[in-house]
């Protein structure tokens, strides 16, 4: 495989700092959602954890590094979940946490930061003016930043989810992952390439946030000048060319589904799973509903990476 800047050393390194609450997630078939798929269909569980989503892998591997300095401040841009994580992981190694995030974010993981005792600063726009404000706070007081999917530590501790899904028995042919950022997709595939490549990896983003997706085919950045998701977790517009760099080299397509099949992807989650999931979590069902013929005969796995939604909204999209 050609170098990314991710370590399968480090990756293995990073389960031992990471809290074991994070660790070995559900990974199980659900044969209950295959008739409708026309595939084998297993699922990697990221949400039964104390922030809803795999973003704590990362976030406890950034904070254990940090700790190793003594209490200091950090502060980091998010759509909700890397703040809650960042709060969780701090709050239990004595750094300062700050968040920046749009005063449009989900209210639920905004209600979760704060209560998680992190600074939140809200801005009048969308998560690409919550990283400005971020950067600047950073610079302008002399503290860590962190950035999702730039600083590696984000990467290697989703990558840990690679590591478990590697060692299942049947083996898979096909992974689905939400791409957003980069630090889920390059990590999970950064593993399979290294000790699974004959697994297909493919990352999945909604068509109203399709810059990510758009720099993958044209080995490019390709910036956007809005976004119009519910998928809020993958609603970047400007892709981190040292991250693209890296999707490059590990994953084998990016595709673009729409917003009908999040919503009919979350639905049967909740009917055949009996999960409530976030738009991001729905991606894969949604690329499976929408290809057909493409996965027809395979074993798939998609990784529900968050269940940190409105319920307000989640019944509007879905139905009570």
């Amino acid at each position: 495989m050609q170098e990314t800047r991710l370590s399968t050393a480090r990756i293995r390194a990073a389960r031992r700092v990471i809290d074991p609450v994070f660790l070995d997630t559900p990974l199980y078939r659900c044969e209950a959602l295959e008739p409708a798929l026309g595939c084998t269909v297993s699922i990697k569980l990221e949400t039964a954890n104390p922030v809803r989503s795999f973003k704590g892998r990362g976030t406890e591997v950034v904070a254990s590094r940090l700790a190793e300095q003594g209490p200091r401040p950090v502060v980091c841009a998010s759509a909700g979940n890397l703040g809650q994580a960042l709060a969780w992981s701090g709050r239990g190694r004595g750094l300062d946490v700050t968040v920046v995030a749009s005063r449009f974010a989900t209210a639920a993981k905004l209600d979760r930061i704060r209560a998680l005792g992190a600074k939140l600063e809200l801005v009048d726009g969308d998560h690409e003016m919550a990283r400005e404000r971020a950067a600047a706070i950073a610079r302008d007081n002399g503290i860590r930043l962190v950035e999702d999917s730039l600083d590696i530590e984000t990467c290697e501790g989703a990558a840990t989810i690679g590591l478990e899904l590697v060692n299942t028995v049947p083996s898979f042919d096909t992974v689905l992952i939400a791409l957003g950022g980069g630090a889920l997709a390059t990590g999970v595939g950064h593993v399979m390439k290294a000790l699974a490549p004959e697994a297909e990896v493919i990352c999945v983003q909604p068509q109203g946030a399709p810059a990510m997706t758009r720099s993958w085919h044209g080995r490019r950045v390709v910036t956007t000048d809005s976004t119009d998701t519910i998928a809020d977790g993958v609603a970047g517009r400007y892709p981190i060319p040292a991250v693209l760099d890296d999707l490059l080299m590990v994953a084998d397509d990016a595709v673009l589904v729409q917003e009908t099949s999040i919503i009919a992807g979350m639905r049967m989650l909740h009917d055949h799973a009996g999960l409530v999931v976030e738009p991001s979590a729905a991606l894969g069902i949604a690329a499976l509903l929408e290809d057909h013929d493409r996965f027809a005969g395979r074993h798939v796995v998609t990784i529900v990476c968050g269940s940190n939604v409105d319920m307000d909204a989640y019944h509007r999209w879905v139905g009570r």
